[in-house]
């Protein structure tokens, strides 16, 4: 994944948080695992703002979103201390499948881009199309047509 020009205004949901003194790493920066935490936390507050319990709301319709592919480019680092934000959107919703891009900054820094990749499965882990309810809120918030 190239580093693509990423603006705040690209974002509807920014979610913070302080950077805590177990994440950081002898060198004095956030370990690199943890962005992905951050990624994952930042994601679940997304779902919340939507009003989607997760992941009970999705099991109840017999299914469940399954991590298919993570990559983050890291093009800062961040600190101790420091006051992080995610900025989260699904760029794309496939028939079975959602993708979360997620840009993390403190202050005006772009730290950290990344791209989650979800499948939506059975118990089973067959594919399965995304539920409508959970497409139709994904899209409201948005502001997309249903076909992107």
């Amino acid at each position: 994944m190239a580093a693509a020009p990423v603006a705040r205004n690209d974002f509807s949901f920014f979610h913070g948080l302080r950077v805590r003194w177990s994440e950081v790493d002898p060198q004095g920066i956030v370990f690199n695992g943890n962005y992905l935490t951050y990624a994952d936390v930042a994601t679940t507050e997304y779902y919340r703002h939507l009003g989607v319990n997760y992941p009970a709301d999705l099991l109840r319709g017999g299914g469940d979103l399954f991590a298919v592919k993570t990559t983050l480019e890291y093009l800062a680092p961040a600190h101790f201390d420091d006051w992080l934000e995610m900025g989260v959107r699904v760029s794309r919703l496939g028939r079975s499948s959602l993708t979360f891009q997620v840009a993390i900054w403190n202050d005006e820094q772009l730290l950290t881009l990344g791209e989650l990749i979800y499948a939506y499965a059975g118990d089973d882990r067959t594919s399965q199309p995304l539920p409508d309810w959970l497409r139709g809120k994904i899209n409201e918030f948005e502001r997309r047509s249903p076909d992107q």
